[in-house]
């Protein structure tokens, strides 16, 4: 192989996929992840980890079935992040010090009720003090609560796995809404690409379900009120979609330039061809409703890796189940694709696994790396009362065998954080 086949269309290293890992609601790893998803069975369930009487929401995906050393979110997400980056790098066959940076999606995780009011009880409220948040302020002050400080830093997670692996420099910790996991990805295909690295760990986490943030997001009427059965709950691309299901995960994948990874004998699993991202400044939390800045992110990633919209053989959607995103998402795929988009297959992980906010970008580029492998399509389930507005073929209810090479992967976001990946199965 000369030195040309390891550069791409722009002259830039190419980047190699040779490590995965997965956990979410289905199960941990990617075997058992990957068989219980192609088979369409959902691991949404009623939650059992607080009590819900008297919410309209008592579902989700919770990540239930690990032991975990405490119940915040920090515990959790750092627990789910670790066995998947334990799982990847065995993949990859790699040991010892991982000799390369940490690109890690956490979630802005915030301290949980009963942790508060464990500290606030320390200062009585007082003239100086006033409300409950300057009172919490105050006792953090004039005593420091370490149990309570590791419990609230999401950024001691990458810290942790940096020491843990043995990752290069200072660990970096992002978050862009639901597009968290593909920035991360991102951040670690442009360090390979300008030559600052041979290869990056990219990890995305979020075990940050509580009452607090389901609370939140059912005040934003954005979840999903079908509570019985809860299997039927997440419902993408359908006329009677409700809203998401808030749900729990983790993913690593370990990016390599494919030179690395050639000359160590490494198997590529898949090419990170094509990365796009845009900023949309419409809403706090509602998407664009023209699409503008998801069309734009979708032709970026295309751009990106070099290749035509007719190349495209697979779309693994954002696909949350909430009215406006779905339609919004629909939209921006047609102006792109045209009347092709008919004819491409597009499936949502979500349907089965519930939304995992921040991991989601990674998660589901990881299945989409598993469907170019295997052949095998996921479904999209609960798919029994199309939406006429919103003509696709979301693979409904049952597996696909199909023959795929390249793959678009879309994540977008909160606040108007987009992302798009394209993989592909072939460096060419």
């Amino acid at each position: 192989m000369t030195q040309s086949r390891f550069k791409d269309h722009l002259g830039r290293p190419i980047v190699a996929v040779t490590g995965m890992g997965v956990i979410t609601s289905l199960g941990q790893g990617l075997e058992d992840n990957w068989a219980k998803l192609t088979s369409g069975v959902s691991g949404i369930h009623k939650i059992t980890r607080f009590p819900t009487e008297g919410l309209n929401t008592r579902i989700s995906g919770t990540v239930d079935f690990i032991e975990l050393p405490a119940v915040n979110a920090v515990e959790r997400s750092y627990a789910m992040a670790r066995e998947t980056t334990l799982e990847a790098l065995a993949q990859a066959g790699l040991s010892g010090d991982f000799e390369g940076p940490l690109f890690l999606a956490a979630p802005p995780v915030e301290p949980e009720w009963d942790d508060r009011f464990r500290v606030v009880e320390r200062c009585p409220p007082d003239e100086n003090h006033g409300h409950a948040y300057n009172r919490l302020t105050a006792a953090m002050r004039a005593k420091a609560d370490p149990v309570f400080m590791e419990a609230v830093q999401f950024g001691s997670i990458s810290e942790r796995l940096a020491d843990r692996f043995g990752t290069r420099g200072l660990p970096v910790t992002l978050s862009t809404a639901c597009a968290s996991g593909a920035t991360a990805i991102q951040l670690g295909v442009e360090a390979i690409r300008q030559g600052r690295t041979d290869r990056a760990l990219t990890v995305a986490t979020d075990g940050s379900v509580g009452a607090e943030a389901l609370i939140r997001f059912a005040l934003l009427s954005a979840l999903s009120t079908h509570n019985d059965p809860p299997e039927k709950a997440s419902k993408p691309f359908s006329k009677d979609r409700d809203g998401f299901v808030i749900a729990e995960g983790a993913a690593t994948v370990v990016l390599e330039s494919l030179e690395s990874a050639v000359a160590r004998g490494a198997k590529v699993l898949g090419i990170m061809k094509g990365c796009g991202e845009k900023a949309d400044h419409f809403h706090r939390t509602r998407s664009s409703p023209d699409g503008a800045p998801a069309i734009a992110t979708i032709r970026a990633a295309l751009d990106d890796a070099g290749l035509l919209e007719s190349q495209v053989g697979y779309i693994n959607a954002h696909g949350t189940s909430t009215p406006e995103n779905d339609k919004m998402e629909y939209g921006a795929m047609l102006a792109v694709f045209g009347d092709r988009l008919k004819a491409i297959p597009v499936s949502s992980n979500k349907s089965m696994i519930g939304h995992t906010l921040t991991a989601a970008g990674a998660v589901e580029a990881v299945f989409s790396i598993q469907t170019m492998l295997t052949g095998t399509v996921p479904p999209t389930i609960n798919y029994v009362n199309p939406d006429p507005a919103i003509e696709l073929d979301v693979v409904p209810n049952v597996k696909r065998d199909a023959d795929v090479s390249a793959v678009l992967s879309n994540s977008f976001g909160f606040g108007g954080q987009n992302a798009s990946l394209v993989m592909t199965r072939e460096p060419a």
